[in-house]
């Protein structure tokens, strides 16, 4: 049996079967939960294949950016399901003028919807969920280290990923009253259809490899791993942190 046995998930944010939430809600599957999905309108049709291949019964677009939309879909996942136990937030969008160039050239329109889409599609899931959290509900997103360190052309997105990191710990301090926990994964660099998006992402794959205690970039089946065993009983006693799965790369100087 696995850790996540009958837990019932809410995945947002799978845009390819490369996607890091594909990885974790393989493996929240594999550890026995039942897995739904939200989408945006754009994957639409990625998302059948992979709903078909989780199993999931239960896949629903839904524009974060939208309240009535995250009300909605608040209440059909209550009418199939009753309680949730997990949600993971996979959602983060900032232009591509936005992640090249000088940061101090963002756009005040550019650095809105970057902070909108990243930041607060996680505060308004989670407030809007809470009425239909089980006690021990669990929350994961995702960050990166660029939330910490200038990473060449992530700009605002790091800027973003700061702001994430600190709405996870004050809504931990809001969950945890009533039981309920919410971590962040902060994954080294995965090539991904977002990651596409970064100018010289492919070079800032190969350095990061060089530098890596363990030698070896992840994927995000180690993602998975690590948000399964966040999101189960076992990590009772984890929240409001940000986890690194990066090979070590962290804790690195140069």
């Amino acid at each position: 049996m696995g850790i996540l046995e009958g837990k019932k998930a809410l995945v947002f944010g799978i845009a390819s079967n490369l996607s890091i939430a594909y990885g974790i809600a393989k493996q929240l599957k594999a550890e026995g939960a039942v897995v739904a999905l939200s989408y945006a309108a754009v994957h639409e049709k990625r998302i059948k294949s992979i709903a078909e291949e989780l199993g999931s019964t239960f896949v629903e677009e839904c524009d974060l950016s939208n309240d009535d939309e995250i009300d909605n879909l608040v209440n059909k996942y209550e009418e199939k399901f009753g309680k949730i136990d997990i949600i993971v937030h996979s959602v983060a969008f900032a232009s591509r003028e936005a992640l090249s160039g000088r940061f101090m050239e963002v756009t005040r329109d550019d650095f809105r919807v970057a902070m909108d889409i990243s930041v607060y599609t996680l505060i308004a899931v989670v407030k809007k969920f809470e009425r239909i959290m089980s006690d021990d509900a669990s929350v994961v997103t995702l960050s990166y280290y660029g939330s910490e360190k200038v990473v060449p052309n992530y700009n605002v997105m790091g800027v973003a990923k700061a702001a994430l990191e600190a709405a996870v710990r004050y809504l931990a301090v809001d969950l945890g009253k009533n039981g309920k926990r919410i971590n962040a994964v902060s994954a080294g660099p995965i090539k991904t259809l977002s990651a596409a998006g970064i100018s010289g992402f492919k070079s800032l794959l190969s350095s990061n490899e060089q530098r890596i205690p363990l030698g070896r970039n992840v994927d995000i089946e180690d993602c998975g791993n690590l948000a399964a065993f966040l999101l189960s009983p076992k990590a009772k006693n984890i929240t409001g942190s940000v986890i690194y799965v990066d090979g070590g790369f962290n804790i690195t100087a140069m």
